[in-house]
């Protein structure tokens, strides 16, 4: 299948690169062999978080574990202007991500939930969050002209942003597992290099919970606005 035939395009916006891999790129693969195209927005490459390391240099590594992370998803990836721990919550962000938006044209969109203990996390949310609607808007003028075809904004599961994050919808993801852990473990933070924080095995059994939760093997959970929250019925199934 195409994603001409399929009608989906997903864009992953995470503040930093490895934040939607490892949360959610079983979800991306998953897609991905469905026939959809998948585009990653790294907002900052993460580059303060080897202290064995400077900045620039970790940089320079981040940015290439994210292209091969995104070689094995199939994903297309795009990497914005800012700096780890300065990713800002202003007009001028929001209108970069507008145009990120307005270029990819996604039906679906993943990113960080609301509350986090990293600000780079919350500010991108609240960026993200904006950005949906202003693309949408034919007043708000950029470099691409507006869409209106984003058909939700879905929120990653991540150990830095729990608070009043509550599963909604569930993915089975039984069959890309094994997958997954190849793509995250393209960074050398995720394979225990450089953090002491079980990366990978948190996020192998976050996914066994949610699966036994869902009835699956293997799930990712998503959360979304509470406006969503909602289903409408004609009768009582």
């Amino acid at each position: 299948m195409t994603t001409k035939e399929t009608g989906r395009t997903l864009l992953a916006i995470g503040a930093h690169c490895g934040d939607m891999e490892v949360t959610c790129a079983a979800v991306l693969i998953k897609q991905r062999k469905l026939g959809d195209r998948i585009f990653i927005l790294h907002l900052t490459l993460g580059e303060g978080g080897n202290p064995q390391m400077s900045p620039k240099a970790y940089g320079r590594q981040k940015k290439r574990e994210a292209m091969a992370a995104a070689k094995f998803i199939g994903a297309e990836v795009v990497f914005a202007p800012y700096r780890d721990g300065e990713l800002p919550n202003d007009e001028r962000a929001r209108r970069y991500v507008v145009d990120v938006i307005r270029r990819v044209e996604p039906t679906h969109i993943l990113t960080h939930w609301r509350a986090s203990i990293h600000r780079d996390h919350a500010n991108a949310h609240a960026v993200v969050k904006d950005a949906v609607l202003l693309a949408s808007l034919e007043g708000f003028v950029t470099k691409h002209p507006r869409h209106r075809g984003v058909k939700s904004v879905l929120y990653t599961e991540n150990w830095e942003d729990p608070e009043d994050f509550k599963p909604y919808l569930y993915v089975d993801v039984t069959g890309e597992l094994a997958a997954w852990k190849k793509c995250v473990t393209q960074y050398e933070f995720i394979k225990g290099g450089i953090s002491s924080f079980p990366y990978l095995e948190y996020y192998e059994a976050l996914a066994k919970v949610r699966g036994a939760e869902a009835g699956r093997r293997f799930a990712v959970a998503f959360d979304v606005d509470p406006f969503e929250k909602k289903q409408v019925v004609d009768a009582l199934p």
